[in-house]
């Protein structure tokens, strides 16, 4: 949806813009479909993995269908609904059978849609239903797509985000993703058709701190503002250089440009051209 700014009545205010909820449809979830959520604060086994998480409002998990192995049952979209752990919208879907699940809403659709996810009848090419990549046109639009049949969307979650179909050859479906990457993977594997929506949401200028603390994101701190013991780059007066011919991480480790994607993984081969124009070696 558009992004709604006010007047600047503050320094925050001038700079920050708000998600319009027009598309929003419901302002409770379903509770069958919620789950307490705890926040771990970046923390796995109780060393933390991934700094500058904590905090952060309080909220609940909605649990998603990101299988949708309901095959040939049609399912009318009852609600558009918010969803504080993820940019794009979500739908409540409700099954002929009485089943309700939460998917994740694609673009333009509206309340009393019907989708369906079949793997063998005949259906038109309409947003929001779900199919094999093999049944798919060429250069057709897709999003939540499986990397192995039967495992469940794993990549085009986000808000905004699609993959174009470029070609289904021999055993493979040729994918183009993002990030540029060409890819290919199981023409079995399942994909729905359409864009994810509330693409506007990168658009959101957060404006000031307190803001990014309510979604559980804590300060980011340069290197070289640190100490030496806190930091390969840290110490010194004043500006001054990182003292090193290439920068590194708290650990040590290179950084900034450094390849950390493993060699000799399985899936190299499926990887036709690496993202931002790079041919894979």
């Amino acid at each position: 949806m558009p992004i709604k700014k006010y007047k600047p009545t503050t320094p925050g205010r001038r700079k920050s813009s708000v998600q319009r909820f027009d598309d929003v449809t419901a302002t409770k979830p379903e509770k069958s479909l919620t789950r307490p959520w705890k926040e771990r604060g970046g923390r796995s086994l109780g060393r933390i993995t991934v700094r500058h998480r904590g905090g952060g409002h309080k909220k609940q998990y909605r649990v998603i269908d990101y299988l949708r192995e309901k095959f040939d049952i049609p399912a009318v979209i009852k609600t558009i609904e918010y969803d504080p752990h993820r940019g794009a919208r979500i739908a409540l879907v409700a099954y002929a059978d009485g089943v309700k699940r939460y998917i994740i809403a694609p673009d333009a659709v509206k309340v009393g849609d019907k989708i369906i996810t079949t793997k063998t009848a005949d259906v038109e090419m309409q947003v929001g239903n779900r199919l094999p990549l093999e049944r798919i046109p060429l250069g057709a639009v897709v999003h939540a797509v499986e990397l192995e049949p039967n495992s469940g969307a794993k990549i085009a979650r986000g808000a905004g985000a699609s993959i174009q179909l470029m070609a289904v050859e021999g055993k493979y479906a040729t994918l183009k993703m993002p990030s540029g990457e060409i890819r290919n993977v199981s023409r079995k594997c399942m994909a729905t058709i359409g864009t994810v929506s509330n693409q506007d949401w990168r658009l959101v200028r957060w404006g000031k701190a307190g803001r990014t603390r309510y979604r559980g994101i804590k300060p980011t701190v340069r290197g070289k503002v640190m100490n030496p013991v806190d930091h390969p780059h840290g110490g010194g007066e004043a500006k001054n250089p990182i003292g090193m011919k290439h920068p590194k991480t708290p650990w040590g480790k290179p950084a900034l440009g450094v390849k950390t994607r493993r060699k000799n993984r399985q899936s190299d081969s499926l990887i036709l051209q690496r993202r931002r124009n790079k041919r894979k070696k």
